[in-house]
């Protein structure tokens, strides 16, 4: 919205509306039927850009990561990622049908407030850090007993974590018999070996290295088998296989072409 507008509607609307009424003109300047959020269902003639423009991301073909060109929902703020989580949990998953223990991890706001209102979900929610969360929790050392959940959401948060077999195998040993877990993170296209490097342990460091200042590594072809080192069963799933069911050819929700979602299952 203009910077002028918003100054005028400062002067002449209650506070307390302007939120409401911001949206509502938002959804006017955005409107369109080219595409879709899933998330707030706006009609949109585009989403927005967002990403960093590093050189690391376009040298390494980092998917989920780096700038992308329609990334953004103008209305509710949702990323391509949260777009492709939710679509793949409402038409992939049986969450929504079936009583679940769902333990959601740094969760997305936009997906939090939906799963937060399903019957069928007993849900919780946990973070190191956020204080908009149920449970203060490191998921090095997850704070539940084995076998505690039905399924597990984690996305893009491994990246962070120094040890991340570890938390895999928390993620396993948690995980009911039969159970499932998302477990999503920066990908490159081009690296056959997850990059990481320890010692880089500067801001800049880690920016130039990684993407980011709190990121350890960028995974690669590679991220398949660690999760099955910690007895995971591994199913990559390709959204633009089943194109009709994720916003068809011209992909309305405005999801990233080349993202996957990591599916894994605890067999026993």
């Amino acid at each position: 919205m203009d910077k002028t507008i918003k100054a005028i509607l400062k002067t002449v609307i209650p506070s307390e509306f302007l939120p409401t009424l911001r949206a509502a003109m938002e959804k006017v300047v955005y409107f369109g039927f080219r595409y879709k959020c899933p998330l707030c269902n706006s009609r949109l003639r585009c989403f927005l850009p967002f990403g960093l423009k590093l050189s690391v991301f376009r040298e390494k073909k980092v998917v989920g990561g780096g700038y992308r060109q329609n990334a953004l929902c103008p209305i509710c703020g949702s990323l391509d990622r949260e777009r492709l989580l939710y679509l793949y949990l409402l038409k992939k998953t049986d969450l929504f049908e079936k009583p679940k223990k769902l333990l959601h991890v740094a969760p997305e706001p936009r997906v939090a407030n939906i799963l937060r209102t399903k019957v069928k979900v007993d849900y919780l929610t946990a973070d190191i850090s956020s204080k908009n969360v149920m449970v203060k929790m490191d998921i090095t050392d997850i704070c539940f007993p084995d076998h505690s959940f039905d399924a597990i959401i984690c996305n893009h948060v491994l990246e962070h974590i120094i040890d991340d077999g570890k938390a895999i195998s928390e993620f396993y040993r948690t995980l009911k018999p039969g159970g499932w877990a998302i477990l999503q993170v920066p990908l490159s296209l081009t690296l056959k070996n997850t990059y990481e490097d320890f010692s880089i342990a500067t801001i800049r460091g880690r920016e130039e290295a990684f993407g980011q200042e709190d990121h350890v590594r960028i995974y690669a072809a590679d991220y398949n088998d660690r999760l099955a080192h910690a007895g995971f069963k591994v199913t990559v799933f390709r959204w633009v296989t089943e194109t009709a069911t994720f916003g068809g050819r011209q992909n309305i929700f405005g999801l990233n072409e080349k993202e996957c979602v990591y599916l894994v299952s605890k067999i026993r």
